[in-house]
C-alpha cells in the first residue's frame, strides 16, 4: 500500500489544484454575472451598484456548480502534469508505487468533494438562488409581472377530477392566465371546458374570472366568477413552478412526494436527485479521464496533444451526460438509469484505458 505521508501529500496537491481551477472559474463567472446585472440595473434607482454585487454572488454558486466536474478534470490534470514534469512521479514509480496507488488519494478526495458538493454546497447554492430569485424580482418587478409556463396540472376534488391549463403565471404561481380548465365528474365523465382570462388560488379553490363555459348539449354562457374546487395547497402549486435545480438536495425527496401527491410530473425532481448522488462518482471518472491522459507524457511527447485529449474526453462525456439527461427528463430513460449511466461508463472506459496503457 501506498504510504501515509505520500498518500497525503498527492491528495493535498490534487485538493489545491481543483481548487485553484474551480475558484478561478467562479470569479469569472461573478465578474460576467455582475456586469450582465449592473446592464439590466442601469436606468433602476432602487438598484445601487453594491445591491447588485451581492445579487450576482448569490447568483454565482448555483451556476459554478454545473462546472464542478470540469474543475475536477483540469484540477487533476494540472496536477498529474505537475507531478511528472518534477520527475515526483518517476521516483514513486522505481519505488514501487504503482499507478493505482497513488492514484487513489486523488480518487478518495475527489469522492470526498462529491459528497461535500451535494451535502453542503448544494443546499446553500439552491438557498442563495431562491434569495436571489426574489431580489432580482423585487428590482425588476416592473418589467416581468410573469413568466411563460405551458403548465398542465391535474387536480382532485370533491366535485370530481379537473385538468387545468395554464399560459403565463405571477404571484409564485398562484396567479395564472390565461387559463383553460377541463372538468369531470367523480366517475370520470367530461363535464364542461372553462376559458377563463385568468384563474387566482383562493384557500381551496380556483377563482376563474371572466369565464366562458361550454358543455355537451347546453348553450355556451359566461361568469364573472367561476369557483373550481381544488386539493393542491399552496405550496404545492409554488413547487410545480420551481425548477429542480433550485431545490436543496435534502428537500428533493419530500418534493418529489409531494408533487406525485398533487398529481403533477415528478421525473425532473427524480432526475436531478439521482444525479447529485451520482456525481461522486461523476468526479472520480473525471480524475481517471485526466490520469489516463496525462501520466506519461515525458515518455510519450506531444504535451498540447495530449492536454487537448483529455479535454476533449471530458466535453464527450459532458454531452453525454446532457443528452442521455435529457432522455430521462423525456420519460424515455428512467431517472436512475439517465443519473447514473454516464458515471459508470466513464469510469469503466477510464479504468480500461489505464489498464491498457498501464498494464497492457
Amino acid at each position: 500500500m501506498i504510504g501515509r505521508t505520500l498518500g497525503l501529500y498527492l491528495g493535498k496537491r490534487f485538493v489545491k489544484s481543483v481548487a485553484v481551477v474551480f475558484f478561478t472559474i467562479f470569479g469569472l463567472i461573478y465578474m460576467v454575472d455582475f456586469v450582465e446585472m449592473l446592464r439590466r440595473a442601469g436606468d433602476n434607482p432602487n438598484a445601487s451598484a453594491v445591491l447588485v454585487a451581492g445579487l450576482s454572488l448569490l447568483r454565482t454558486p448555483a451556476v459554478s456548480e454545473q462546472v464542478l466536474p470540469f474543475a475536477v478534470l483540469f484540477g487533476a490534470m494540472s496536477a498529474f502534469i505537475g507531478l511528472t514534469r518534477k520527475l515526483e512521479l518517476v521516483v514513486a514509480r522505481a519505488a514501487g508505487v504503482s499507478v493505482w496507488q497513488f492514484l487513489t488519494p486523488p480518487l478518495l478526495a475527489a469522492l470526498a468533494i462529491g459528497l461535500f458538493a451535494i451535502g453542503v454546497y448544494n443546499p446553500a447554492s439552491a438557498l442563495m438562488r431562491q434569495r436571489a430569485d426574489s431580489i432580482e424580482t423585487d428590482i425588476f418587478k416592473s418589467r416581468s409581472a410573469g413568466h411563460n409556463t405551458g403548465l398542465w396540472i391535474r387536480q382532485k376534488s370533491k366535485d370530481g377530477q379537473s385538468i387545468v391549463a395554464a399560459g403565463a403565471s405571477s404571484d409564485a404561481g398562484l396567479t395564472l392566465a390565461p387559463v383553460t380548465a377541463y372538468v369531470f365528474d367523480p366517475k370520470g365523465r367530461f363535464l364542461e371546458r372553462v376559458d377563463a382570462e385568468q384563474a387566482r388560488m383562493v384557500g381551496n379553490e380556483w377563482q376563474l374570472s371572466h369565464a366562458s363555459i361550454t358543455a355537451p348539449g347546453i348553450e355556451p354562457r359566461s361568469l364573472d366568477i367561476y369557483h373550481l374546487a381544488t386539493n393542491l395547497l399552496p405550496s404545492q402549486v409554488v413547487q410545480s413552478f420551481v425548477s429542480p435545480e433550485s431545490v436543496p438536495f435534502w428537500s428533493l425527496p419530500r418534493v418529489v412526494e409531494d408533487t406525485e401527491d398533487a398529481g403533477l410530473d415528478a421525473v425532473g425532481y427524480r432526475l436531478r436527485f439521482q444525479s447529485l448522488l451520482a456525481l461522486p462518482l461523476l468526479l472520480a471518472a473525471m480524475v481517471l479521464i485526466a490520469a489516463a491522459f496525462s501520466l506519461k507524457l515525458s515518455r510519450m511527447g506531444g504535451v498540447g496533444i495530449l492536454v487537448l485529449g483529455g479535454v476533449g474526453a471530458g466535453f464527450v462525456l459532458y454531452v453525454a451526460t446532457k443528452l442521455i439527461s435529457d432522455l430521462g427528463g423525456a420519460g424515455v430513460l428512467s431517472a436512475p438509469v439517465a443519473a447514473w449511466t454516464p458515471a459508470i461508463v466513464a469510469n469503466m472506459l477510464g479504468a480500461l484505458t489505464l489498464l491498457n496503457r498501464e498494464d497492457g
